[in-house]
């Protein structure tokens, strides 16, 4: 039999290696096997293929590390760039997954703040430097030596590039760990972690507080959850959209009026009357007429479209010192603040639930704007398969 002679081979081999070599070969694959374990994921393995059940290995906790035991993952619009290698520096195979819930399992040594059963989340980032000015600030999202998001970032433990969400468990740096409040409804938290805190990030920075003039542009994953946070902090909230039809679901969000920006009528009756402007829209568009929106000395930020805008008028900034600035998630003590306000506020995302083995169809979902308003993936349906 191939298996048998293989056995021989292998015998053969060892047998002309001096004792110490062998000694040390064994001990590598004894190390190796404490240090990782397999377990269940999904994975695309091209940037035209589908996901499909994936092993993947895991490390073992270090001293510093948190073992998770994932519950549920939010399915973002990254994961789907990525997986198509839309900003072409995807690594194969992609386990994509960034809005990751779950229950501690294991803590290392030196991990004091998390404890076996905790209800913990992980975001888009598992590490950073940790010695750059932004790091030093808690801004790890600009980490100026580069930040490792949780999948397609170089994996310095095991080699490779690091794998996400989609998966039976996670080991991650107690750093990137953050505690989820327990009155919150854990199926609809994941989306915090990516959706939640691109929000919530330039709302707070740019401090809109109770009687600002907020608009929110765009109502979809990160759009509902502007209107979300914006309302919880006393903003009198506007929608600001092209679709009439999306009305009656942004009053529901907690928008006070809607603002229909195809609408000329409507667009004067609104110029030079907003404190704060946040744009979600994901793809590049015309932001000349939003510009006009704002009061003298406001802002309108970007967190959706990483791609080129149509040319903007310098006369619409400069007449009235008016700014457009972009932001980026958000650091890991800004990422906690904001579970702890929705805690308080009782804010979580509205969520459909599928089994993973539904990602595909899902993906195709996204992509039509057909789901109010992100997919979150009960991960019973991975460790039951």
């Amino acid at each position: 039999m191939l298996i048998d002679r293989v056995k021989l081979s292998l015998k053969s081999l060892l047998s002309f290696l001096p004792p110490s070599i062998i000694r040390t070969l064994v001990n590598l694959y004894k190390m190796k096997k404490k240090i990782m374990s397999e377990v269940k994921a999904y994975a695309a393995s091209s940037k035209t293929a589908e996901l499909e059940p994936l092993n993947i290995e895991r490390r073992d906790i270090t001293k510093e590390d948190v073992e998770i035991d994932i519950l549920y993952c939010g399915v973002c619009h990254s994961d789907i760039h990525t997986v198509k290698n839309d900003w072409k520096n995807s690594q194969y195979p992609v386990v994509p997954g960034h809005e990751i819930v779950g229950r501690v399992t294991k803590v290392g040594d030196n991990v004091k703040n998390f404890k076996e059963g905790d209800l913990v989340g992980v975001g888009c980032m598992v590490n950073s430097c940790q010695t750059c000015d932004s790091c030093k600030e808690d801004l790890e999202q600009y980490c100026e030596n580069g930040a490792t998001y949780t999948y397609n970032s170089k994996d310095k433990h095991l080699g490779g590039h690091t794998f996400g969400g989609y998966s039976e468990k996670v080991v991650v740096d107690k750093k990137f760990v953050l505690n989820i409040p327990e009155n919150l409804d854990i199926e609809a938290v994941a989306p915090l972690l990516c959706a939640g805190i691109t929000t919530f990030s330039p709302l707070n920075h740019w401090n809109v507080k109770k009687g600002d003039k907020v608009g929110v542009i765009g109502l979809g994953g990160l759009g509902h959850m502007g209107i979300k946070f914006a309302h919880a902090m006393g903003a009198h909230v506007v929608m600001i959209t092209t679709s009439p039809g999306k009305s009656g679901d942004a009053k529901k969000l907690g928008a006070d009026e809607v603002l229909i920006s195809k609408d000329e009528d409507q667009m004067k009756k609104h110029a030079n009357s907003f404190d704060f402007l946040l744009n979600t829209v994901p793809v590049g568009h015309d932001v000349n007429p939003y510009i006009g929106l704002l009061k003298r000395d406001a802002t309108m930020v970007l967190v959706g479209a990483i791609e080129p805008l149509d040319p903007i008028h310098g006369g619409g900034l400069i007449a009235s010192r008016k700014s457009i600035a972009g932001s980026l998630i958000g650091g890991i003590k800004e990422t906690q603040e904001m579970l702890d306000f929705c805690g308080k506020h009782n804010i979580v995302s509205d969520v459909e639930m599928i089994d993973i083995q539904n990602i595909n169809d899902a993906y195709e979902r996204v992509q039509k704007s057909d789901v109010k308003y992100r997919f979150v993936i009960d991960m019973k349906s991975l460790k039951n398969s």
